[in-house]
């Protein structure tokens, strides 16, 4: 019985989105959608977005590339590593709390330079893959979605997203220290 469901969803992972790309074409087709056009338009609007919030990116890119490579970095892991190994949380993963904000592929830099130091079944590594997984890309999320619709005023947005990300950064340092903690000490 668990051979054929195992097959069954090999094949049905297979084919799933040569399915979709296939049935979505056709349905519209037998509603009388010209997919063609309807599919020239979105790309069009897809660019005319892409255009509208690039400069946005462009600064999230440029502030992420002087925050990993001014020195400056160093001298706050060195200022507040005593307090960050006082609640548990090795001073090397604040680079990377601090970059999960603005971008991920930033954050998963960071988080990969942790692994090869201290490999990812370290408690560095290990509290680093909970804290990518509880924590958001809040200020490329609010750029890509505000900046898509061009608004201006985020309102309660960035606070709230920042108290998220510090909430999923405090949890994956309770629950790390809660499960992992013995790892620390070694």
């Amino acid at each position: 019985m668990m051979e054929m469901l195992t097959k069954f969803l090999q094949v049905f992972s297979d084919w799933a989105v040569p399915a979709l790309i296939f049935v979505i074409p056709v349905y519209a087709l037998f509603r009388g959608v010209k997919v063609y056009e309807a599919f020239v338009e979105g790309a069009k609007e897809g660019f005319d977005v892409a255009v509208r919030i690039m400069p946005y990116l462009v600064a999230i890119l440029v502030a992420i590339g002087m925050f990993r490579d001014v020195t400056a970095m160093d001298i706050f892991n060195r200022l507040l590593g005593p307090i960050t190994n006082y609640v548990g949380m090795p001073a090397e993963l604040l680079p990377m709390a601090l970059i999960r904000p603005l971008s991920g592929s930033g954050a998963l830099g960071v988080m990969n330079s942790i692994f090869l130091t201290s490999g990812p079944d370290s408690y560095a590594g290990l509290m680093a893959s909970v804290m990518m997984g509880s924590t958001e890309t809040t200020f490329y999320v609010l750029t890509v979605y505000f900046g898509s619709v061009n608004l201006r005023k985020t309102r309660h947005a960035v606070a709230a997203g920042l108290i998220g990300d510090f909430a999923g950064l405090a949890a994956s340092v309770i629950l790390c220290n809660w499960a992992f903690g013995e790892l620390m000490t070694k």
